[in-house]
């Protein structure tokens, strides 16, 4: 009885794909490419991460809202990721579709402001306004994330905020909405932003900068380079700095105080050379990152009585469970 229960649950479990992908048919046949059992780790930091069950690289705005329409209106579960910089995704992958923005990339200048795609590179973004004599933007000489996850995260470095240059954030609702919101509208806090609340997918942000320097805003630049890549594990796939600075503390020295730099689970090691990066040392897995962040979590709080908070986005399901997200 197990044994036909066990087989009727496969063939359900293909027949829900088989549905899945011909509600995908038509995207297909108008010249979007869907890719099915893809693993993740080809595209995270990390290197790490299970397979995403279908996965489309939308070219433009218009792409993008066909994908998001098409999962809502087919109740198809939907993820949306930037260029997995700043993420770790569950050995068991991600039910549904997934969309990878990287291809949406234009940067425009014009004046003083500088509109860049979800998918640009933030330090793209960055270089393209101090070429064109802009300051504002050195401090994100050395993120390597994209437009739309420094907005998601109001992602900073020395001293500076996504937040502080932002005039405005254009973005596609899940209910289908082209809408465009005010900085101010956004309800930005440390590593935090209204998208995180509302869904919504950000298409394009509008940087609003001042006249520089171009040669001085450069060297601002390539000095914040230098010394990111004298502290931090850039010989290292990594996800960066993985917890958020509690108040009043700096998780690296907490790290180090509890003796757990350098500290190895599988292939992820909290590095030597910043404690609270975790680098892949080779062949680690999302579920040995998650272990010991969990280890690194549990030690902080024995020791220091601080509760560390993950900086670091994880989301995708567990190996043999249902899909969930942090």
């Amino acid at each position: 009885m197990m044994k036909q229960f066990t087989e009727w649950g496969k063939i359900e479990k293909d027949r829900i794909k088989g549905v899945l992908i011909l509600e995908l048919v038509d995207l297909i046949k108008e010249g979007i490419e869907i890719k099915e059992q893809v693993p993740l780790s080809k595209y995270t930091y990390t290197k790490t991460g299970g397979p995403a069950e279908y996965l489309a690289f939308p070219q433009n705005q218009a792409e993008l809202k066909k994908l998001v329409d098409t999962a809502r209106l087919k109740q198809i579960p939907l993820t949306i990721i930037g260029n997995a910089s700043n993420l770790i995704i569950r050995d068991g992958g991600i039910d549904g579709l997934v969309l990878i923005l990287t291809r949406m990339k234009q940067i425009v200048v014009e004046g003083n402001c500088v509109m860049a795609e979800a998918g640009a590179h933030i330090v793209d973004t960055a270089f393209t306004a101090a070429r064109h004599g802009l300051t504002g933007m050195e401090f994100a000489a050395g993120i390597p994330g994209s437009v739309g996850g420094a907005v998601f995260m109001n992602a900073g470095a020395y001293g500076g905020e996504t937040s502080t240059v932002i005039q405005s954030v254009k973005v596609l609702t899940r209910s289908g909405e082209i809408k465009e919101y005010s900085q101010n509208e956004l309800q930005f806090a440390y590593r935090h932003s209204l998208i995180q609340e509302t869904g919504d997918v950000v298409i394009s942000t509008t940087f609003i900068l001042q006249a520089g320097d171009k040669n001085k805003i450069l060297a601002v630049m390539n000095y914040l380079n230098a010394l990111r890549k004298y502290k931090q594990p850039l010989e290292y796939p990594s996800c960066g700095s993985v917890f958020k600075r509690p108040v009043g503390h700096y998780v690296g020295p907490m790290i180090i105080e509890a003796g757990l730099q350098g500290k190895q689970v599988g292939g992820a090691q909290s590095s030597l050379k910043h404690a609270g990066f975790i680098v892949n040392k080779g062949g680690a897995t999302a579920t040995d990152y998650l272990k010991l962040i969990h280890l690194i979590q549990a030690k902080i709080k024995q020791q220091f009585g601080i509760d560390l908070q993950t900086e670091v986005r994880i989301i995708g399901k567990s190996p043999e469970s249902p899909n969930t997200g942090q």
